[in-house]
């Protein structure tokens, strides 16, 4: 075979193999692209679930203060017009969330109901006075303030007494703190978790393409030029990865109110828009950051050492 013939077979054999070398690190590379995804997606899904139930946990909260009834008792001469106008005024306070007047028939009816037996005919009167049941605002659902609100109401001329179940409204406050202190440092630490296992996985990902790094540094490419693509594609990959996390809380979060109905009650249509947004955010800056640091590690790493990690 002439010498021609031999050079061209021998040329377009080491291009099939550069060739399939080539296909087989483009399929690495895609492989390692998925793989980080994944990794952080996983993260922003369990950090999300967590986010939820912290979000249903203070609505929760919330709703369970507010449900908290406080019962003005009346003079019994009070007459109806004293009545809504005072009403009127509590409306306009800061701290009242609902109102709602018994007259003494309805307190009459609401007794005998819940005796199951008329009272009145055996006492031959009716003893119960007037009321005005309120529901306060959840920031002013506990005993101080609560203290400084029955101060307020005494000095009214129509308000016989204030009563409400202070032993019920302090057990509530500090098993919701509890259960905030408890839910708060699980989140502090999930987070931590959460950075390093992002960080481990982009370091993964940037490492298998050390040599490329310190390839581009060594024909005099900047830091920043060859940080720049690296922190995009991350950037890409946190958006990706923060998209399908959504999905997965969207879908947890259907599967939940199938379950628990109520649920529906406790949401906020545009908070969890802002949430969803920040799980997608989270996921652009914590790749990015962790991409920054780990591009910059083999930046400054010597060429002898990069066979050795």
């Amino acid at each position: 075979m002439p010498l021609a013939g031999k050079n061209l077979l021998i040329s377009c054999s080491h291009s099939r193999a550069y060739m399939a070398d080539e296909k087989f690190r483009n399929r690495r590379l895609q492989a390692s692209y998925i793989t980080s995804i994944i990794s952080i997606m996983l993260v922003l899904f369990m950090l999300g679930l967590l986010g939820l139930i912290i979000l249903h946990g203070r609505k929760l909260s919330n709703f369970v203060r507010e449900n908290i009834s406080i019962t003005l008792l009346l003079k019994e001469d009070v007459n109806d017009d004293v009545v809504l106008n005072f009403r009127q005024r509590l409306a306009q306070t800061g701290y009242v969330r609902t109102s709602k007047y018994i007259t003494r028939e309805e307190a009459a009816q609401e007794l005998t109901d819940d005796l199951g037996e008329d009272f009145l005919q055996f006492l031959g009167y009716n003893p119960l006075p007037p009321a005005i049941d309120i529901q306060l605002k959840s920031d002013y659902a506990n005993s101080d303030s609560i203290a400084k609100i029955e101060r307020r109401l005494m000095a009214n001329k129509i308000v016989k007494e204030v009563v409400y179940q202070k032993s019920l409204i302090d057990e509530v406050n500090d098993n919701i703190r509890k259960i905030t202190l408890v839910i708060s440092g699980f989140s502090l630490l999930l987070l931590v978790i959460a950075m390093i296992l992002i960080n481990n996985t982009i370091r993964l990902s940037v490492y298998s393409r050390r040599f490329i790094i310190k390839s581009m540094q060594l024909v005099g490419a900047t830091e920043s030029f060859i940080r720049k693509p690296f922190i995009y594609r991350s950037m890409l990959h946190g958006m990706y990865a923060g998209l399908l996390s959504i999905a997965l809380l969207v879908g947890t979060l259907l599967l939940a109110q199938q379950k628990i109905p109520e649920l529906i009650q406790l949401q906020d249509q545009e908070q969890f828009g802002v949430f969803f947004l920040g799980i997608i955010l989270l996921g652009i800056v914590l790749s990015a950051f962790s991409t920054f640091f780990a591009v910059k590690r083999f930046l400054r790493m010597k060429s002898d050492s990069l066979y050795m990690n």
